[in-house]
C-alpha cells in the first residue's frame, strides 16, 4: 500500500470510532454519552453489541496500517520510531475491548494498555522537537496530552461524578486529535521526502 494511503488511516480511525459510538448510542435509544461509559455500547446482549464490536475491530486494523505508514516516514526522515510503536498500545486496547465485551473480566484487562498511550505523544515532543516540517507540532501535541490527562479524571469518582462518560471521552478526544495531526503532518513530511528524491 502507498504510504499516503496508510497515513490517511489516522483520519479514518477517529471518524470510525466516533461514528460507531454515536450510531451504537442511537440504537440503544436511552443511552447518554455524558453519563455512561463507552464500553457499555458493546455490552453482551445489547442491540448495539455487534456494530460496536465491528467498529472497534476495524479501528484496530486501521491502526496497524497507520503505524506502518508512520514508521515508513520516520525511517525516510531519520526520526525515532518509538512514539509510533507505542501506538500499538491503542491497537491492542481497542481490539481487546471489542473482542472481550462487558461484563467479561478480560474486558478490563484488555482495555488497560490504552492508559499508557499518553506516553507516545510525550516522547514525540522529546524525540521530534526539531522538525520544522511539522508546523505547530508542540502546540497540537500538548493539547492532545492535556485532553488525555483530563480523561484520567475517570479514575477519580468524586470529580464530575455525574458525568463518567464525559470524562472518558476527553481521553478519546485526545488521541483522536493526535492521530489526525500525525496523519496530516506525516503526509506533509512524506511529500517533502518524495520531492527531495525526485
Amino acid at each position: 500500500m502507498k504510504i499516503t494511503l496508510l497515513l490517511k488511516m489516522g483520519l479514518l480511525i477517529p471518524l470510525v470510532f466516533w461514528c460507531t459510538t454515536l450510531i451504537s448510542g442511537f440504537i440503544q435509544g436511552d443511552y447518554n454519552h455524558f453519563s455512561r461509559m463507552v464500553s457499555e455500547l458493546g455490552s453482551q446482549g445489547t442491540n448495539s453489541q455487534y456494530i460496536f464490536t465491528t467498529g472497534l475491530v476495524l479501528c484496530a486494523l486501521m491502526s496497524l496500517c497507520f503505524i506502518n505508514g508512520l514508521i515508513m516516514v520516520c525511517k525516510n526522515s531519520a526520526m525515532r520510531t518509538l512514539p509510533v510503536i507505542l501506538i500499538l498500545l491503542f491497537t491492542i486496547s481497542i481490539a481487546g475491548a471489542a473482542i472481550f465485551p462487558l461484563p467479561l473480566q478480560l474486558h478490563g484487562y484488555a482495555g488497560m494498555p490504552s492508559i499508557f498511550l499518553i506516553i507516545a505523544p510525550i516522547l514525540s515532543i522529546v524525540f521530534w522537537r526539531k522538525i520544522p516540517e511539522l508546523p505547530h507540532f508542540r502546540l497540537f501535541t500538548l493539547l492532545s496530552i492535556g485532553l488525555m490527562f483530563l480523561g484520567f479524571s475517570a479514575f477519580f469518582p468524586d470529580v464530575l461524578s455525574d458525568f463518567p462518560g464525559l470524562k472518558q471521552r476527553f481521553f478519546h478526544l485526545g488521541w483522536s486529535g493526535w492521530f489526525i495531526y500525525l496523519s496530516v503532518g506525516f503526509t506533509r513530511l512524506n511529500n517533502i521526502h518524495k520531492m527531495k528524491i525526485s
